[in-house]
């Protein structure tokens, strides 16, 4: 009798693989070579990221599948990796003087932050739910450490654990929720759930539809939505800002990836009614995010919050489903990558060695010293808040055109209403930079920008414009996504 062993195809899996990879090559390379400054490891891990977005783009339009179809390398999952891998470069330029600066370990901090890149891409990349378990908690455990790795800050520390703590809590909700699905239907597969669903007798399963409850426990505690979000403000305002902005988009990319695959491919709409409940878990973020951001006078928590309201506006997408809302959410997410990517970015930059300017007072004045900084937070901020001709504009307007057209108007209108509240909060900070005198305390003579973080910024700033002038590339790169 001879042994047949199944095709194994890595092709598919080459965005997830090759982060890892240099993951391995980073590590390596810090122990093993001489040489106190390490700065090129960085540059070892951007040569990385543009080798997986190389194979990224040439996978694009094959649609493979690997591993009896738990990998499937569609569009969209593609589309969600360019995110991911866009944001992870980015880090690292944000990153490089901010560890310098506070004398933090670059060869550690590398080989993490591309572990959660590609853990991310996994999860994108998955249909089936133990695939999308293990990139959950693949991207989740590194983000644990990074939330804790400026050792030295309390604040640091405290963001770490709490981040840990209640994140293994919602991975136990969502293994649950594995377990109760495959319980009731016999799968992990999301094509085969889906099939088994088809069955009444299935889909009327009380451990069927308590399985899916807690897989949307789970995920809404990794995308940020109300009211699973009470980690988000703390681990934002204690972890390195740098790995705030880096989480802030791409654990909501992922996260979201397989969101939309797990309900629109294993829960169809025939079969579990799951829109309202989304629509109402929408409007509830939507809301809280936005009215307590209007309290807030530290920067990050503030954006921490706007976070949460930006997840809201990304699951209308998710209730409105098909092609439409595919686009919508792919354009969405890229939108807010450079926005908050260019916000994030400009905060770093206002900073002062190893000081940040965190707080509304300590902002105030910021443009006279740092007016490059200054001017490309102002711009992100007005993206976020949807002024036109930014990116952000056109993102909402993608959205909440795709939940009237299928017949959402209250939704939208709910969206539209949460986004003129969000204007007050994204205008003060740009009020405080231009037309307050600068904050005592702080250098007065402008200062040379490091050349890594200005090109980070400045390139974010610029997609959040070109985005908004010329958006058809982008979205016709978001309508041609798919989920099989």
């Amino acid at each position: 009798m001879l042994l047949t062993l199944p095709e194994i195809n890595l092709y598919p899996l080459l965005p997830a693989l090759i982060p890892a990879v240099t993951a391995m090559l980073v590590m390596l390379a810090d122990v093993l070579l001489p040489g106190k400054n390490k700065s090129w490891l960085a540059l070892l891990a951007l040569v990385g990221l543009a080798a997986a977005s190389y194979f990224t783009v040439m996978l694009f339009g094959a649609n493979l599948s690997a591993f009896n179809a738990s990998i499937v390398a569609d569009n969209f999952a593609l589309g969600i990796a360019l995110v991911i891998l866009g944001a992870g470069a980015a880090t690292i330029l944000l990153s490089l003087d901010y560890l310098r600066a506070r004398q933090l370990d670059l060869g550690e901090y590398l080989a993490l932050l591309l572990g959660a890149v590609s853990g991310m891409i996994l999860m994108a990349l998955a249909n089936d739910l133990i695939v999308i378990f293990l990139g959950l908690e693949l991207f989740s455990l590194p983000l644990y450490v990074l939330s804790a790795f400026w050792r030295t800050n309390d604040r640091s520390l405290e963001a770490g654990m709490k981040y840990f703590l209640l994140g293994s809590f919602s991975s136990a909700f969502f293994l649950y929720g594995i377990a109760l699905l495959y319980g009731a239907t016999d799968a992990t597969n999301l094509t085969k759930i889906s099939a088994a669903a088809s069955e009444p007798t299935v889909a009327s399963n009380p451990m069927f539809l308590m399985g899916a409850a807690l897989l949307i426990v789970g995920f809404g505690f990794k995308v940020g939505l109300a009211p699973f979000q009470w980690w988000i403000p703390d681990v934002y305002e204690g972890a390195p800002t740098p790995i705030t902005a880096f989480m802030s988009v791409a654990t909501k990319a992922a996260a979201f990836a397989a969101f939309f695959r797990a309900f629109m491919v294993a829960f169809p709409s025939a079969v579990v009614d799951w829109q309202f409940v989304l629509a109402l878990l929408a409007v509830v973020s939507m809301t809280v995010g936005n009215v307590a951001a209007l309290t807030q006078t530290n920067l990050k928590r503030m954006l921490a919050y706007s976070s949460i309201a930006n997840a809201g506006y990304i699951l209308i997408a998710l209730v409105v489903g098909g092609q439409a809302g595919l686009s919508a959410a792919l354009f969405y997410l890229a939108a807010y990558t450079v926005m908050n990517l260019g916000a994030f970015g400009g905060l770093v930059a206002m900073g002062q060695g190893d000081q940040e300017r965190l707080t509304l007072d300590e902002l105030a004045g910021a443009a006279q010293t740092k007016p490059w900084a200054a001017a490309a937070m102002a711009i992100s901020l007005l993206s976020l808040a949807g002024f036109p001709p930014f990116a952000g504009f056109v993102a909402k307007f993608f959205v909440f055109g795709a939940a009237v057209n299928a017949g959402y108007v209250w939704l939208a209108v709910i969206g539209v209403l949460n986004s003129l509240v969000s204007v007050y909060y994204y205008l003060h900070p740009i009020v405080k930079m231009y037309m307050n005198p600068p904050a005592e305390g702080w250098a007065q003579a402008p200062a040379r920008a490091p050349i890594f973080l200005a090109v980070a910024v400045i390139v974010a700033v610029l997609l959040t414009i070109a985005m908004g002038l010329f958006p058809g590339g982008m979205l016709n790169f978001a309508q041609a996504a798919m989920v099989k």
